[in-house]
């Protein structure tokens, strides 16, 4: 079994296959867009991608997967992205662009004032 630090070098492979992306966060990684996170990287080592509600249920009916857990709370429209697909690097680049995309398409959050 990899090590976190080794699942966490992968997740950031992912995110490096586009210039557009940049990982956030030191203690809880994650991509976000428009206010919006749009994939994180657990504690337990799982990564999970934001897609609206049918491209979710099509994704995790097409990889046998379900939705994502962080924190032991189930994320909204998050999907786990399941180890039996990290080879299918172009799946993983094009599915984190898939949820950069939905992201995108959300209406953003206005910023607290301090």
């Amino acid at each position: 079994m990899k090590t976190w630090e080794e699942k966490l070098t992968f997740y950031d492979e992912i995110i490096a296959t586009n210039d557009k992306f940049k990982r956030l966060g030191k203690t809880m990684p994650y991509t976000a867009a428009n206010t919006h996170m749009f994939s994180l990287f657990n504690k337990a080592g799982e990564i999970g991608m934001r897609l609206s509600k049918e491209d979710g249920e099509s994704f995790m009916k097409d990889h046998d997967t379900t939705n994502y857990k962080s924190y032991g709370a189930v994320m909204k429209n998050y999907v786990l992205i399941p180890e039996h697909i990290y080879s299918n690097m172009d799946l993983l680049a094009a599915t984190l662009e898939k949820s950069y995309q939905y992201a995108m398409s959300l209406k953003a959050n206005p910023r607290k004032k301090k």
